[in-house]
């Protein structure tokens, strides 16, 4: 392949990349996961007679779904012997993402389904895509694809969002959830909170939480009576609110330098759910959070700080989509330490560590591309 042919599928795949990613991400509930299966996509790309494709967008989106269907033949293994409550790998969302419904909760339940179901349901419903392609997509007929579609309609209708709650309320009720609970107003908190209210812990095994979901708002606020004992110890230190997966929340560093994403379900201004991701497979460097945390952090940190951190030129080349995959550390390093610099690695909030290598041959770093 010459490096002008390389360019010219470049040029056709790099503005359906965000759309591709998106799909997988439905697909699989894993950022990492996703980027993983558009880069294989991009290579296919390069691979395919491309004059011979009349609809690169449709083909595209045809490899990325079927690559997608093949991956969650070894997840759901994956997901059945995952320590305590699965949650999707947290998207902190920035202005100017493209939005739709399909929230934290919705994308728990798509769990409930079938790949196939998840397929012709993401597909149709969330992306327009008509049911003649689907069928093409996974090898189905298109009444055979309807019939998917409905069935997972009917499985995730009670997940999907009712109404639309204004995004200043939701950030202002994620404001004072975070105030009451990390200062121990209990009674605060308890006015927060709705009476069936369920709270999720992501940890996956690798950092403390719940095994099981906590149900009930005094079995919640037994809970947090607890927390509250350690806040008062360890205050929470907060990052910054947001919408996460669609729902409102905040980015804390907890305990033990620990990342933590926290994003709640609200309904008629009461939250209904908690769900906290604690797992710091979810919350590596390469994750979306993590960038979208690069972005923020680079707009504060101090002038003089600024000529010695990778982080500026992260923030400014994120802008053009940087795609990292797995991190750029080795794993036994810690979650504390999450972007690397010119002059060695520096911790989340800036102390300057001792040299570390990171040397092609050790697999430490896998740089995909630009956008």
């Amino acid at each position: 392949m010459t490096e002008a042919s390389g360019h010219d599928a470049a040029a056709v795949f790099d503005p359906l990349r965000p759309k591709l990613t998106r799909i997988a991400y439905r697909m699989l509930g894993s950022v990492a996961d996703a980027e993983d299966v558009v880069q294989d996509a991009f290579i296919r790309w390069l691979e395919t007679d491309r004059d011979a494709v009349r609809e690169p967008e449709a083909f595209l989106r045809r490899v990325v779904t079927r690559l997608c269907l093949d991956h969650l033949k070894s997840a759901r293994h994956r997901r059945e012997t995952y320590i305590g409550p699965w949650l999707p790998e947290p998207v902190v969302e920035a202005a100017g993402d493209e939005i739709d419904d399909i929230t934290l909760p919705l994308m728990m339940a798509l769990e409930r389904l079938s790949p196939l179901e998840r397929a012709a349901f993401l597909l149709h419903d969330v992306f327009g895509v008509g049911f003649e392609e689907i069928a093409e997509t996974i090898d189905r007929e298109p009444r055979a694809c309807r019939q998917l579609a409905s069935r997972a309609r009917s499985h995730v209708r009670a997940a999907r969002p009712r109404f639309q709650m204004p995004r200043e309320r939701g950030l202002e009720i994620a404001a004072a959830f975070f105030s009451a609970s990390r200062s121990g107003d209990m009674q605060q908190l308890r006015s927060l909170l709705a009476a069936d209210i369920t709270a999720y812990a992501d940890g996956g095994g690798k950092a403390r939480a719940a095994t099981q979901p906590t149900v009930g708002l005094d079995n919640v606020m037994q809970v947090h009576a607890a927390l509250a004992s350690i806040f008062a110890q360890h205050m929470s230190r907060l990052v910054r609110y947001g919408f996460i997966n669609g729902l409102p929340g905040f980015v804390t560093v907890e305990q033990d330098d620990t990342l933590q994403t926290t994003a709640l379900q609200v309904e008629n201004d009461k939250i209904v759910a908690i769900y906290v991701t604690r797992n710091p497979d979810k919350l590596r460097c390469g994750s979306s959070t993590a960038l979208s945390l690069f972005r923020h952090e680079a707009s504060v940190l101090p002038r003089d700080r600024r000529r010695h951190s990778f982080l500026p030129q992260m923030a400014e080349r994120s802008r053009d989509q940087v795609f990292i995959r797995h991190g750029i550390f080795d794993q036994t390093i810690g979650p504390r330490k999450i972007h690397q610099t010119i002059d060695g690695v520096v911790g989340y909030f800036g102390v300057v560590k001792r040299s570390v290598t990171f040397d092609e041959a050790g697999y430490q770093f896998s740089f995909i591309g630009w956008k």
